[in-house]
């Protein structure tokens, strides 16, 4: 059973006993108002209605031997006004004794025996005083007449006490009542009060208790104790709760295991990591000095060959030559732009705040010579200062001005265009020429490393540059594309973000690769 279909049967019961105890309360409430109204508006006014028909019997004989004795007729009206009240006083009796039958015939008894008595004697008496009889000549008659009286009398007196019996046992069910209807009350209120306890108790065992207990449990899992168990109980969607958390503590078992042993296998590739790049940097070290002495050795060695010997050497042996120190001098071009590419990201760690207007002008002097002999023009917007390497924001200026100049067409000066944009992320950054420019076909190949889309004699350099340009961009958390929507010679756009996001790594053997344009 669940906690939701307990707690509604919990409910459920205790709304019944509500019920049933409101129901029992209204039985008991209804038993002792019906004993108190039948007590306080029937016998009670009956009792009285009885006792004033005695004594309006008493004022009539009263009134009736009075006029007897005396003749005077002012005395009869007592006698006609206690007629007409005593009739009224025996209806209202009669009404209140209606749900008393025993009662209501000693009354009609009663009345009977007065109505008798009025009409032999009071009416007779009456008439022959009117006559001239004297009132002792009618002595006789008032004798007959008062044991006449008595017998009516002796009716309502016996009328009064089964009235005082009927009254005295009402007020006995009233208080045997009222008794009754505060001990249910009090035991409606003593179960609904015991029903909350054992509610309570419930709840607690049910409910509650399987909820802290499983709190606990996740409380204890998630200090670290993850291979502690959580048994199912209590009701079946706190139990299936339960299967679900021991569920997920399983899957963070397994996950956390999975994750050590990939944390182990990455420290291990960490490690295999660090030995390559000490091997690396020891192979750049060897690159640097090592293998360039011997190619310095060739140049040289052909070059002196050559001024030796060029007067006994034909014209192919002098080719053969050349062809010896220009490969020389493009292996050690070689050598140098790959030191340069390998070191960006490990050996340039000056990071800082870099005027980008400053960069700029360091790359125009660096390449004043050929800017010069294109008779190139470079216009630029007013360049920020951003976050970053100036080496390297050198480097990258210097090889994108330097592809625009030697990229250029031969019937007009090259014109370099510099422009920036901000944004909230940072700023984009385009290079546009008016040179030869670049199919969109080559769009992605042009980044790659020693890719060249012109044969090697017709344009000088390693094609590493551009590969170095979007390798310093993405250095600095940015990215490098060719805009192929421009037609007018080649536009190259770049990003960089204006927080800093690069990582600082110790320069190695304390070498700066040297600056190499494409």
């Amino acid at each position: 059973m669940t906690t939701s279909r307990r707690l509604s049967v919990m409910m459920l019961g205790m709304t019944v006993l509500v019920l049933t105890g409101g129901g029992v309360g209204a039985v008991a409430l209804s038993h002792t108002a019906a004993v108190s109204n039948r007590l306080a508006d029937h016998i009670s006014p009956a009792r009285t209605a009885v006792s004033r028909l005695e004594s309006g019997l008493l004022e009539q004989v009263a009134a009736v031997r009075g006029y007897v004795v005396t003749g005077d007729p002012e005395l009869l009206r007592p006698y006609e006004e206690g007629v007409a009240a005593e009739r009224a006083t025996a209806q209202r009796a009669r009404d209140l004794l209606a749900d008393e039958p025993e009662a209501r015939r000693e009354l009609d008894a009663a009345l009977a025996l007065a109505e008798r008595w009025r009409a032999e004697y009071p009416t007779r008496l009456i008439a022959a005083r009117r006559a001239g009889t004297s009132a002792a000549e009618l002595a006789p008659v008032v004798r007959r007449s008062g044991l006449a009286f008595d017998a009516a009398q002796a009716a309502l007196t016996s009328l009064e006490a089964r009235l005082d019996r009927v009254q005295a046992a009402g007020r006995a069910d009233l208080d045997r009542a009222r008794a009754l209807r505060d001990l249910l009350f009090v035991a409606i209120l003593a179960t609904l009060l015991l029903s909350s306890i054992v509610i309570s108790v419930l709840v607690r065992t049910t409910v509650l208790r399987p909820l802290d207990r499983l709190g606990a449990s996740v409380r204890r899992v998630a200090g670290g104790d993850f291979e502690h168990r959580l048994a199912p109980e209590g009701p079946a969607d706190i139990a299936r709760l339960t299967t679900d958390v021991e569920t997920m503590r399983q899957r963070m078992v397994d996950a956390l295991h999975t994750g050590r042993r990939q944390r182990d296998a990455l420290e291990q590739q960490a490690a295999e990591l660090r030995r390559s790049n000490e091997d690396l940097e020891q192979f750049a070290y060897v690159a640097s000095h090592d293998l360039q002495e011997p190619l310095r050795k060739v140049a040289s060695f052909c070059q002196m060959l050559h001024r030796r010997y060029a007067d006994q050497l034909d014209d192919r042996g002098r080719q053969y030559i050349g062809y010896a120190v220009d490969g020389a001098t493009r292996m050690q071009s070689l050598i140098n732009d790959l030191l340069a590419f390998s070191r960006i990201g490990r050996v340039y760690s000056d990071d800082r705040e870099v005027d980008l207007a400053a960069t700029l002008a360091q790359a125009e002097s660096n390449l004043s010579e050929p800017i010069a002999e294109a008779g190139a023009e470079i216009v630029a917007d007013p360049l920020p200062v951003v976050h970053g390497d100036p080496t390297l924001l050198t480097m990258l200026w210097q090889n994108l001005l330097g592809n625009a100049v030697k990229f250029r067409r031969p019937d007009r000066a090259p014109r370099v265009r510099v422009t920036v944009t901000e944004d909230a992320a940072g700023w984009e950054f385009a290079v546009a020429d008016n040179g030869i420019g670049i199919d969109p076909r080559y769009a992605d190949k042009i980044f790659l490393i020693f890719q060249r889309l012109h044969p090697r004699g017709t344009y000088d350099g390693t094609g590493i540059g551009l590969a170095i340009c979007k390798k310093i961009i993405e250095y600095h958390g940015g990215t490098l594309w060719l805009d192929d929507a421009h037609t007018e010679g080649a536009r190259f756009v770049f990003t960089l973000p204006k927080p800093a996001a690069t990582a600082a790594v110790p320069e190695q053997k304390g070498e700066r690769a040297p600056v190499a344009p494409a």
